[in-house]
C-alpha cells in the first residue's frame, strides 16, 4: 500500500530510494496534493450538476447523503495522518493507505453513477421528445439514432448484466417503434386505396382522410420514415398483398383485359391522384408467346414504381421482395404451364415463349425489380426446362390413364365381352397362349406407346417416358391385389386371370429391353432397365397361386394353381363310407353320389380353367388334382375286407362310370394332333398313366374286379400289377376280400407272399 501512496509523491521524490520510509514533510505534501485533487473534482462535479440541474436533482440528493465533501475528507485524512507525525509505525501507514484506496474507489463509483444517471436522463428526454414530435419523420430519425444506444449498446449480445433502467428504456423505444410502424403502415394504406370490387387502385400523394382522426403525412414521408426504422416491408405488406389479389391476379388470369393508367389531379405534389384500372376488353387477345401478358404486368409494375415507390430503388426492391415470388407462381400456373406443348413436335414453337419470357425478366432487371444476378429468374428456369415439364405432363397423363384402366375394369365378368379373342395372347418366351384381362392388355399397350415415344425423344424426355412406363406397370401390382383381395382369397376364375396377368406381364417386361433399348437415346441405354421388375411380377403370380393352394392344404409338395378342390373331392370320397357294403341299396346310392360329386367337381375345374390357363400350367394343375383323387379312391377300395360277387360288380360299374364321365377331361390333358375322340386309344392311356400313376392303378383295379384268381396271380407273376403300383400286401388283401377260402386261394396267397415285388 506504501507504494500506492508513494505514486502521489512521484513528481517530488522521483530520486528517492524506494526502501526509504516516508517522512513527515512527505506526508504533508501528500495532504496538499489530495486537497488539490479534491478541489478539482469538486469544481468539476458542480459544473456538471449545474448543466444538468433538473435531471440530476433527485440523483444528487440521494448521492449527497453518502458523498463526503472534500473538507470532511481532508479532516479525516489529517486526523488519520496526525499520529504519523510523532510515529513512523509502518502498520499505521498501511492502514492509512487502505483507507485512501477505499476512498478513491468510492469516489470513482460515485462518478460512474453520476455519469450513468446523466445518460439515463438524456435518453429518457430524447425518447419523450421523439414520442411528442408531430412529424413522424423526426420521430423515426430519433428512434433510429437511439437504437444503437438501447439495443445491445456494447454489442455483447447479452442483456443479463445491464441495469434494469436500460431495459425499461428499451421497452419504451420498442413501443415507440411499434406505434410508428403501425401508424405509418396505416398512412400508406390510406394513400393507396383499392376499390372494393377489385381491378382498380387509386394512389394519392397524401391521405384523403385518416380513419383514426389524426392528420396523416404524405406517402413519400411515410415510406421514408418506414425505411429509417427498418420497417419498410411491414409498411408495404398489405399494399403488396392487395396489389396481387385485386390487380395482378385479374391481369394474369384473364385473357381479355386491358391496363390503363391516368392522373386525375396534378395541381400540386400533395394533391396528385393516380389511378390504375384493369378493365375487361371485348377483343380476345390470347397469350400466344406471352408478350401481351408480360406487357400488362410491366405496366402495373411501372405504375407502382412511379406513383407508389416514386422511383426509389430501395422501396421498389421491398415491393418486389413481397410480390415477385407470387407473381412468378401466377405466371407459371396460368400461362407457362398451359403453354407447355402436348406433343414433342411442337416444342420448337415454344421458343417464342422462351424469348418473350427472357425479355420480360430483363426488363424487370433494368427496372431493379429483380436482382441482376439472375437468382430470381424463376420464369426463365421454367421455360428453359420445358422438355422436363413436357415429359412430366406426359408421365402424369400416362399414370392417370393407367390408373383409370385398372380401377374401372370389371373383373367380375372378364368373359362377358364380345371381343374375348383379343384377350387370348401369346406368351413371349413359351409356345403357348393364355387368357388375360383387358386391363392388362390395355396397360401393356400404354407401356409400349410410352417407350416408342421415348425412342423418338431427347434423353431428358425419354427418361421421363421410361419412368412412366415403369410406374404404370407398378400400378398394376399396387392396385389390383388390393382391389381384388376378396376374389384372391377364394378359388375363383378372377384369381386365375390375375395369375395370368402377372405371368404375362413378367414375360413382357423381360422383352422390353430387347425390343427398345437399341432405339433409346445413347445417354439412356445403360441407365434405364426393366428386367428388375420381371422377378417382382413373377413372384406376384406365384403368390397368387400359393394363396389359392394355402386355402386347401399346406402339405402339398408342389405349387399348382388349382389344387384347391382336392380337399373337397377327398371329403366326397369319404362320404361313400369307404365303398363298403355297396351291395346294399342305400350304401350303393351313397357311393354312386360320391363318385358323381367327384366327377362334377373335376369337370367344373376342367371347364373353369382350360380356356384361361396356359396349357402347361393347366395340365400340371389337373394332374396334381387327379393324383390324390384316384389314389384315395383306390386305397379305400383296397381296404374293403369282404366283397360279395354283386358288390364286386357294383364297384366295377362305379369305376367305369367315373372313367366314362371324365372322358372329356382326360382328352383335354393329352397331346392330340387331330380332333377325333381317342379315349379308348392305347396311346392316350399311356400318356395319362405316365402323368397320373394313381389313375393307372385305379384302372387296373377295375380290371381286377372282373378277373379270376389265376389271372390275378399271373398278373402279379408277370410284374404287371407291380408296374401299376400295387404292393404284395394290397394284392393279398384284395384276393382275401373277393375270393372265398380254398386250397387254390391259399396256394396263390402263399406264392405271392414268397415272391414279393
Amino acid at each position: 500500500m506504501a507504494d500506492d501512496v508513494r505514486e502521489l509523491l512521484l513528481s517530488i521524490t522521483a530520486d528517492a530510494d524506494p526502501s526509504t520510509p516516508l517522512s513527515a514533510p512527505d506526508l504533508h505534501l501528500l495532504i496538499d496534493r489530495l486537497r488539490l485533487r479534491s478541489d478539482r473534482l469538486h469544481a468539476s462535479a458542480l459544473s456538471f450538476a449545474s448543466s444538468n440541474r433538473e435531471p440530476l436533482a433527485s440523483a444528487l440528493l440521494r448521492a449527497a447523503g453518502s458523498a463526503a465533501s472534500p473538507a470532511s475528507l481532508e479532516a479525516a485524512l489529517e486526523s488519520a495522518l496526525s499520529p504519523l507525525s510523532s510515529s513512523l509505525d509502518l502498520s499505521d501507514l498501511r492502514s492509512l493507505s487502505d483507507r485512501l484506496l477505499a476512498a478513491r474507489r468510492k469516489l470513482r463509483e460515485r462518478q460512474e453513477h453520476l455519469a450513468a444517471a446523466s445518460s439515463v436522463a438524456s435518453l429518457s428526454a430524447r425518447l419523450r421528445a421523439a414520442r411528442a414530435s408531430a412529424n413522424p419523420l423526426d420521430a423515426a430519425i430519433a428512434a433510429a439514432e437511439l437504437k444503437p444506444l438501447l439495443v445491445d449498446p456494447q454489442g455483447s449480445g447479452s442483456e443479463g448484466d445491464e441495469p434494469v433502467v436500460f431495459g425499461l428504456l428499451r421497452g419504451e423505444w420498442e413501443q415507440l417503434v411499434d406505434e410508428l410502424q403501425v401508424g405509418l403502415a396505416k398512412n400508406v394504406e390510406e394513400c393507396v386505396e383499392f376499390a372494393p370490387e377489385g381491378g382498380k387502385v387509386v394512389v394519392s400523394a397524401g391521405p384523403r382522410g385518416s380513419s383514426s382522426g389524426t392528420r396523416g403525412v404524405e406517402l413519400r414521408v411515410a415510406l421514408q420514415a418506414l425505411e429509417i426504422i427498418d420497417s419498410l416491408d411491414y409498411g408495404m405488406a398489405k399494399v403488396a398483398d392487395l396489389m396481387i389479389k385485386q390487380i395482378l391476379i385479374p391481369a394474369i388470369s384473364n385473357i381479355s383485359v386491358t391496363v390503363s393508367v391516368s392522373v386525375l389531379e396534378k395541381s400540386g405534389s400533395t394533391s396528385s391522384v393516380s389511378v390504375l384500372i384493369i378493365a375487361p376488353s371485348e377483343e380476345l387477345q390470347g397469350y400466344k408467346d406471352g408478350s401481351e401478358l408480360y406487357s400488362r404486368i410491366i405496366e402495373v409494375i411501372k405504375f407502382v414504381r412511379k406513383f407508389i415507390c416514386m422511383e426509389n430503388i430501395t422501396w421498389m426492391q421491398s415491393f418486389a421482395k413481397l410480390t415477385w415470388s407470387r407473381i412468378s407462381d401466377l405466371l407459371i400456373t396460368h400461362f407457362l404451364s398451359k403453354a407447355v406443348p402436348n406433343e414433342a413436335s411442337k416444342l420448337i414453337e415454344f421458343q417464342d415463349v422462351v424469348r418473350s419470357t427472357s425479355e420480360f425478366e430483363n426488363t424487370l432487371r433494368s427496372m431493379m425489380f429483380i436482382s441482376p444476378d439472375r437468382k430470381d429468374g424463376k420464369l426463365t428456369h421454367f421455360v428453359n426446362d420445358v422438355e422436363i415439364h413436357f415429359a412430366v405432363r406426359k408421365r402424369n397423363e400416362i399414370l392417370v390413364k393407367a390408373r383409370d384402366i385398372l380401377v374401372q375394369y370389371d373383373y367380375e365378368n372378364p368373359l362377358a365381352s364380345d371381343d374375348q379373342g383379343d384377350s387370348v395372347v401369346d406368351l413371349l418366351f413359351q409356345p403357348e397362349k393364355c387368357f388375360i384381362s383387358k386391363s392388362a392388355l390395355q396397360l401393356m399397350k400404354l407401356v409400349h406407346g410410352a417407350l416408342k415415344d421415348a425412342c423418338l425423344s431427347s434423353t431428358r424426355v425419354a427418361k421421363e417416358f421410361c419412368y412412366a412406363a415403369r410406374d404404370a406397370l407398378l400400378l398394376y401390382k399396387a392396385i389390383v391385389p388390393v382391389q381384388l383381395e376378396k376374389q384372391l382369397n377364394s378359388v375363383s376364375q378372377v384369381a386365375a386371370i390375375i395369375h395370368n396377368d402377372f405371368y404375362h406381364l413378367s414375360q413382357e417386361i423381360l422383352g422390353l429391353a430387347f425390343e427398345y433399348r437399341a432405339d433409346f437415346p445413347s445417354g439412356l441405354q445403360k441407365l434405364v432397365v426393366f428386367v428388375d421388375l420381371a422377378p417382382i411380377f413373377s413372384q406376384m403370380a406365384d403368390g397368387v397361386l400359393r394363396r389359392q393352394i394355402q386355402l386347401t392344404t399346406a402339405n402339398l409338395s408342389e405349387v399348382f394353381p388349382y389344387a384347391i378342390f382336392c380337399h373337397i373331392i377327398l371329403q366326397a370320397i369319404d362320404g361313400a363310407d369307404g365303398f363298403q357294403n355297396t351291395h346294399q341299396s342305400q350304401h350303393y346310392e351313397s357311393a354312386r353320389f360320391s363318385i358323381e360329386q367327384v366327377v362334377f367337381i373335376l369337370e367344373k375345374i376342367h371347364i373353369m380353367w382350360e380356356l384361361i390357363l396356359p396349357r402347361s400350367i393347366y395340365r400340371r394343375s389337373m394332374f396334381h388334382v387327379l393324383g390324390p383323387v384316384f389314389s384315395r379312391i383306390t386305397k379305400n377300395m383296397l381296404l374293403i375286407d369282404d366283397m360279395a360277387a354283386e358288390e364286386t360288380l357294383q364297384l366295377q360299374g362305379l369305376t367305369h362310370l367315373a372313367l366314362e364321365n371324365l372322358s372329356s377331361l382326360f382328352l383335354s390333358l393329352v397331346e392330340n394332333d387331330d380332333d377325333d375322340d381317342k379315349f379308348l386309344d392305347h396311346h392316350t392311356w399311356v400318356q395319362l398313366d405316365e402323368s397320373v400313376p394313381s389313375l393307372k392303378k385305379f384302372r387296373k383295379l377295375a380290371e381286377l374286379l372282373d378277373m379270376s384268381l389265376k389271372s390275378i396271380t399271373a398278373a402279379w407273376e408277370s410284374g404287371e400289377l407291380v408296374n401299376c403300383g400295387f404292393t404284395s400286401s394290397e394284392v393279398r388283401n384284395f384276393i382275401k376280400a373277393i375270393f372265398a377260402d380254398s386250397p387254390l386261394r391259399k396256394e396263390c396267397l402263399g406264392w405271392i407272399a414268397m415272391n414279393p415285388a
